[in-house]
């Protein structure tokens, strides 16, 4: 009776763990647009969103019912099943890497961990995994679509992420040697003694391993200025072209929750997480309650600064051309994330 109590105590906290994080995900997902929104338009000295609402809060929602009560078209010539299950793949993928993050300190309640989904022993090659088939759903779209536009969208978009994602998995090697662990929890407790200095940033001197991780994340994502799947100027719209209402809604949503992912993961591997930047130099302050709350507050400032960054990128560079963007991954990014491997592998045998 007591193993029966126990799994259900246990299915009951995961269940809601999943419910609360895909909420807030979705929420987050909705106000970064805002954010964005808002950061360009100050930028480029406008307003932005001001009308619905209070400052423009409740614009997410007015687009999301905009979107939602627009009529849903699909082309007569395309390959229908391919052409519906295309952005669930997109938004499923980019939505499932959000469980192995862990976004605050180790709490458990009857052996439950709070603050992660899943704690899995090769959570970083989960996300890279999972990530890696998002580009199946861009791919689908393109060709499924029977648009030339969207195909060469599609096309950009799967030789972008293929060459992309080399330089990005191997400039997170040096930190995985450091931690000797692919465990993400691990790898941020790695990184707290010391507060910032212990960061595999500063002082584990992987600064040129996140340098070529941010550059291959903005590529990844279709960010600018590496957004030649979906350039307005040479393409309509690239991959979704053909999309209209809920169809689209979940392109754009992937996009913006494999953002959010991004930032995560940069905060975990290379900024320590969920811990101070003071590490153990300041005593502890307040109960039970404020050391569980106060490493969120310290992961999602983070990850605030990244989606920043992300927003502040785009208002400011042009788009590259595209024998530029192929050339820079496979001449420059993955030959610095290769050299990284081999100095941080001299370097800890060295010490070793």
């Amino acid at each position: 009776m007591s193993h029966l109590t126990d799994f259900q105590t246990f299915f009951l906290l995961s269940v809601l763990k999943i419910v609360v994080v895909l909420l807030i995900t979705l929420t987050a997902v909705a106000y970064t647009v805002l954010l964005e929104r808002k950061i360009i338009g100050r930028m480029q000295n406008r307003w932005g969103p001001s009308r619905t609402g209070p400052f423009g809060l409740l614009q997410p929602l007015a687009d999301g019912i905009k979107l939602f009560l627009k009529e849903d078209l699909t082309p007569l010539l395309v390959e229908r099943p391919l052409f519906l299950a295309a952005p669930m793949i997109a938004l499923a993928c980019a939505l499932i890497s959000i469980s192995v993050v862990p976004f605050g300190a180790l709490t458990t309640f009857h052996g439950v961990d709070l603050f992660e989904i899943a704690n899995l022993n090769v959570g970083l090659l989960v996300i890279l995994g999972v990530t890696s088939i998002g580009v199946y759903g861009i791919a689908l779209s393109g060709w499924s679509s029977n648009n030339k536009y969207a195909l060469l969208g599609s096309l950009r978009a799967s030789s972008q992420m293929v060459s992309y994602e080399l330089a990005l998995g191997l400039s997170l090697v040096g930190v995985v040697l450091r931690a000797g662990s692919l465990n993400l929890r691990t790898i941020v407790n790695s990184q707290t003694a010391h507060g910032l200095w212990s960061w595999n940033v500063l002082g584990g001197f992987q600064i040129v391993g996140f340098m070529v991780y941010l550059i291959s994340a903005y590529a990844e994502t279709n960010r600018s200025p590496f957004d030649l799947p979906e350039a307005e100027s040479e393409l309509t719209a690239g991959y979704h072209t053909e999309y209209s209402s809920m169809k689209f809604a979940m392109f754009f949503m992937a996009e913006y929750a494999n953002m959010i992912t991004v930032s995560c993961v940069a905060t975990l591997l290379f900024f320590g997480g969920a811990s101070s930047p003071f590490g153990h130099l300041l005593p502890a302050i307040g109960g039970a309650f404020v050391a569980a709350i106060l490493p969120i507050f310290w992961f999602v400032a983070k990850v605030f600064f990244f989606l920043f960054l992300f927003i502040w990128v785009r208002s400011t560079l042009p788009r590259f051309r595209y024998d530029q963007l192929m050339g820079f991954g496979w001449k420059f990014l993955l030959p610095v994330a290769m050299a990284n491997i081999v100095v941080t592998s001299l370097v800890m045998a060295l010490r070793g």
